[in-house]
């Protein structure tokens, strides 16, 4: 044992030592090379599938992104797309957070250690309740998709049978929940875009999987809307104002296009301005063609992406939270304040500082995957940014690239999925050694601007 510690010393080799973000990201891995395997076997699929696709779809579906080479429909069997819809629900609620559930139902005790997993997984600022919070999550959860699938029901069992009709209806709760983005149909939502009952359910769906767990265990029990804590008031009024901008410019926008909105009747036009305005942050569905979005309306929708859903959710970006203390660090510069105030309340100079770090982490990862792709893809340069920020938002919406990636473009789209899913502080911190800093240095000054 004492020279395995010499030999440890001498080549600066740490013992293994408990990481909670480093084993949640290989959780995650190990979740997508099972289901990469189901995916491969034979009565998995219609057609033989090569091993990257069924790499790429198998870390689509547990990132919960949504993008797809092919359509799914017309590759997979039945039991090819349950294995999808089973990766889609264990991704987006968490690996841990079933191990949690499955472990609780056997009756077991549940370790320190699985204890500080979930509170890294659920992005907790302490580790008591935790445990509480996961069964609260997947009991609404469960019942949600239960109620979405209700909804959408009394649009598909009369279009598709009983059968057909409540399997269709409880894969599209379960993907809308979840942020997923996969459909059973090839134009995505697009045959529906008039349609109330489709557009209001998906919509809240997307809403409530997006805001983020610890919103909704808040707002359940909180009577009134002063009685929510700081970061649950900050979600609902910057989700409110993001969504309601997004709705009003893409109605704008895209209200004369006649390969989008134009020909639409003003009712549909509504409702499908609603629709592009809350889908893109988050999940990826799209009742309209995402290719003949204008210039405009793509760029928008990559920024809407980019910054993406709650902490907690099952959303990708850098989370609406994090965006929303930038731009209040921003506006506290300008103004010459030297703390950031939201609602009454100041932040501290750690949380500003891990919302730039997460920030500048994912500008620079996105940077290089557009510039890996910009080397060996032959195709539109803004067609291949959409692609990698909705790779990076886990959002899922495409305009038609996928299928044209080649094999290490596909590999490439792969990793920022699974970025996006773990998050950059997340998976830095699966690497980087933490010291105390005990030294503080004389002040310097850097000129800036």
């Amino acid at each position: 044992m004492s020279s395995l510690k010499r030999i440890l010393n001498k080549f600066d080799i740490k013992p293994f030592t408990f990481n909670p973000p480093l084993l949640l990201a290989l959780l995650l891995f190990f979740l997508i090379i099972l289901g990469t395997l189901l995916l491969k076997l034979p009565f998995s699929t219609e057609r033989p599938i090569s091993w990257t696709d069924a790499f790429f779809f198998s870390t689509s579906a547990s990132t919960v992104t949504g993008l797809a080479p092919f359509d799914m429909n017309e590759t997979f069997t039945l039991f090819g797309e349950i294995v999808l819809m089973v990766l889609i629900q264990v991704g987006g609620i968490g690996v841990m957070s079933f191990a949690v559930f499955f472990i609780i139902l056997l009756g077991k005790r549940i370790s320190m250690k699985q204890r500080q997993l979930m509170q890294e997984a659920l992005n907790q600022p302490s580790i008591g309740g935790v445990i509480r919070l996961v069964l609260w999550l997947f009991g609404f959860s469960i019942s949600i998709e239960l109620v979405g699938c209700v909804f959408l029901a009394a649009r598909f069992v009369p279009e598709f049978g009983w059968i057909k009709g409540l399997y269709y209806s409880l894969f599209h709760a379960i993907s809308a929940f979840n942020q997923a983005g996969f459909t059973m149909f090839p134009d995505s939502l697009g045959s529906y875009v008039g349609d109330p009952i489709i557009n209001l359910t998906i919509t809240l769906l997307i809403t409530l999987g997006g805001i983020g767990f610890s919103v909704l265990a808040d707002l359940w029990s909180s009577r009134r809307f002063s009685d929510l804590a700081l970061h649950s008031k900050v979600m609902l009024v910057g989700t409110l104002i993001i969504d309601t901008v997004a709705i009003s410019a893409i109605f704008l926008i895209e209200c004369s296009n006649p390969h989008t909105l134009g020909p639409l009747p003003l009712g549909d036009k509504i409702l499908a301005a609603w629709f592009q305005g809350i889908s893109p942050r988050t999940a990826g569905f799209s009742t309209v063609d995402t290719g003949e979005l204008s210039h405009a309306t793509l760029l928008l929708s990559m920024a809407l992406m980019f910054i993406g859903g709650g902490s907690t959710s099952t959303s990708g970006g850098i989370k609406l939270s994090t965006f929303i203390l930038i731009v209040a660090e921003v506006i506290a510069f300008l103004k010459g304040k030297k703390e950031v105030v939201l609602m009454k309340r100041t932040i501290s100079q750690q949380i500003i500082a891990r919302a730039m770090a997460i920030t500048f982490i994912s500008v620079f990862v996105v940077f290089l995957a557009l510039l890996l792709l910009s080397l060996t893809e032959d195709l539109p340069f803004l067609d291949l940014t959409h692609e990698v920020v909705s790779a990076f938002g886990t959002a899922g919406a495409s305009t038609g690239v996928t299928s044209h990636l080649t094999d290490f473009g596909k590999f490439v789209i792969i990793c920022v999925m699974f970025f996006g899913k773990i998050g950059p502080l997340t998976l830095a911190f699966s690497f980087a050694r933490r010291s105390p800093a005990n030294i503080r240095y004389p002040d310097g000054e850097i000129y800036t601007g």
